[in-house]
């Protein structure tokens, strides 16, 4: 059985690096790996100052189930971000977001 690298897959089905096609695919993995992280981190700051995500919604203006969407890279928006941001007072701080580095905050 022939075995193929994730490269390989990758160029068969999107196509290869440098074409519209795999650039656009490449720039929506980094952006869904972003968000993710984005997520991780206002999930471990949350719990750092141990709230739940109710708290934490409720203090943010937006659901239980969008916070929940949020800290798994989903419906990350500058205005739920902003709202997160102030409900965990981090305004005029950094967001720590590993690899990526730390995104500023107001």
């Amino acid at each position: 059985m022939k075995t193929y690298t994730l490269e390989e897959i990758t160029d068969e089905f999107i196509g290869k690096k440098g074409t519209p096609e795999r650039d656009e695919f490449d720039a929506e993995v980094r952006a869904s790996v972003e968000a993710y992280r984005m997520g991780e981190a206002i999930k471990a700051e949350r719990e750092r100052q141990k709230l739940t995500q109710k708290e934490l919604g409720e203090k943010a203006g937006i659901g239980e189930s969008t916070v929940s969407k949020i800290e798994h890279g989903h419906s990350l928006s500058l205005k739920n971000l902003f709202g997160i941001a102030r409900a965990l007072n981090l305004q005029g701080s950094f967001l720590d977001m590993g690899r990526l580095g730390r995104v500023a905050l107001m």
